[in-house]
């Protein structure tokens, strides 16, 4: 269970990064740099749980290699499915929202949930690449960390504005980037993201 659980989330957010970058308005010229960075951390997240495969074809030949149990095969596709469709709907809520002047992109439900899932991808790919045993001693975490706010910025920075960070919430809001009025938003989202984030982690890899 725990490793199907890690493939729909890496699937989930590849095809919503897909989705987010490529679909107008999207983030142009760099959406391969995007998508191709959402899945090189969701890898150094999932990869020592999983194998972080996030592509049915993928998964049939390590299969047919011999590194992946026959009862493991199904399940996987059927995560791996089902995280791309569920990306898809994401995708389409936020691309089906229209902007308000001097508001979100999409409103509020639109920006609470582009941060929250960020917030989540960033966490999750912390906690797994910064404190996990499977990746401990490994030199890549700093680059999965900082790509993962590059992913999210172009997926949906320009929703939400790609805060990510209590913090950096704080200090556009200083800087007037954003109103103060959409702070709440922010704290809500990023605290509820690293929250839910944790709670995964711990499901998936145990107490440790």
């Amino acid at each position: 269970m725990k490793k199907y659980l890690v493939e729909f989330i890496g699937t989930f957010f590849l095809v919503f990064t897909i989705g987010s970058t490529v679909i107008a308005p999207g983030a142009g010229a760099m959406a391969p740099l995007a998508i191709g960075a959402s899945l090189m951390v969701m890898i150094f997240a999932g990869g020592h749980i999983s194998g972080g495969h996030f592509n049915p074809a993928v998964s049939l030949a390590v299969w047919i290699r011999g590194k992946l149990p026959t009862a493991d095969l199904l399940p996987y596709w059927v995560a791996q499915v089902l995280g791309a469709v569920v990306a898809a709907f994401a995708v389409a809520f936020f691309k089906e929202t229209s902007p308000a002047p001097g508001q979100f992109v999409g409103g509020v439900p639109a920006a609470l949930l582009a941060e929250f899932l960020f917030t989540y991808a960033l966490a999750w790919v912390v906690l797994n690449t910064g404190t996990a045993k499977g990746t401990a001693g490994n030199s890549f975490y700093g680059l999965a960390i900082g790509m993962t706010v590059m992913t999210g910025a172009y997926a949906v920075g320009g929703i939400s504005g790609g805060a990510f960070n209590p913090a950096v919430a704080t200090g556009i809001s200083v800087m007037g980037l954003q109103p103060w009025s959409n702070l709440w938003v922010f704290l809500v989202a990023n605290f509820a993201g690293g929250a839910f984030a944790a709670l995964t982690y711990k499901f998936v890899n145990g107490q440790e």
